[in-house]
């Protein structure tokens, strides 16, 4: 299978950087064909610097336009042919909350999710950071309480400031940016998803795993739709700045799920799945 952009299915998500609107991917967490969809195919724009992060430089003259998106997205479906298509993703080349395209993107997305490829899910990948803007939070409200059944995997890498500021790099305050997290985890359900990795050769503190875990706990606990599930998963990619940030044994991972998962049966949440990608 070939994409419009000419990008085949790729295990790390190169074909991004190429400028690709619309890229297959085999994804681990997706477990199986995923359909990304890039906002960002000129450069990379996040308002987070993760030291594992695998998306190398790169400079297109491309800019985002839906309605090529929509034309790329219709054709990699036709092209698919028989390859269950497990989601259409938003994540790409950065933050997609950052972009004030997605406000067509998403719905136009979800119109042809419906017609084309009604069994797939649409998912958004997002470190949170656009739920401190007020209609970004609606909206994302909106679409996964409507009929478009948007699914949201919320990145945390950190409950605590100290690891925030080693794995993240943010100037986005993480106080708020916990706040506004529980805030949307008490109105949509929400997948948590956070990057277990030593950074300068240091793992997350003990304090870090602990304040983690009873944030997780938290939002589990909430009075309004809570937690989907939570994907611990490891650093599987290169990235540019190797060897900052390295893979933890695939021990360390299960071990933090082990303990989380305990954690819920306490709390009564023992049903929310905890999914461990070495």
């Amino acid at each position: 299978m070939k994409g419009p952009a000419g990008v085949g299915p790729v295990e790390d998500h190169r074909g991004r950087e190429k400028g690709a609107l619309v890229y297959p991917v085999f994804s681990r967490r997706s477990r199986g064909l995923s359909l990304g969809v890039n906002l960002f195919p000129d450069q990379k724009s996040c308002s987070f610097d993760c030291p594992y992060c695998e998306v190398f430089p790169f400079e297109t003259g491309l800019r985002f336009d839906t309605a090529l998106m929509e034309e790329a997205l219709i054709e990699t479906i036709g092209r698919a042919m028989h390859t269950p298509i497990r989601d259409i993703c938003f994540s790409g080349n950065g933050e997609p909350t950052g972009s004030p395209l997605l406000f067509e993107a998403l719905p136009a997305t979800a119109r042809i999710r419906e017609r084309y490829a009604p069994g797939a899910a649409l998912v958004l990948i997002s470190n949170a950071t656009g739920l401190l803007n007020d209609k970004t939070f609606e909206f994302l409200r909106g679409l996964a309480a409507g009929p478009e059944g948007l699914v949201i995997w919320l990145k945390l890498d950190a409950a605590t400031p100290r690891w925030y500021a080693a794995i993240n790099r943010s100037a986005v305050p993480h106080e708020r940016l916990l706040s506004r997290i529980g805030e949307f985890a008490a109105l949509a359900p929400v997948t948590i998803q956070t990057m277990l990795c030593t950074v300068g050769g240091m793992a997350p503190p003990a304090e870090e795993s602990a304040a983690w875990e009873r944030f997780v706990t938290g939002l589990a606990g909430t009075g309004g739709a809570g937690l989907r599930a939570v994907q611990l998963y490891g650093k599987a990619r290169p990235a540019p700045e190797d060897p900052l940030a390295a893979r933890l044994p695939d021990a360390y991972l299960e071990d933090r799920a082990a303990s989380l998962r305990r954690r819920l049966v306490l709390a009564g949440r023992g049903s929310v799945p905890v999914e461990v990608y070495p």
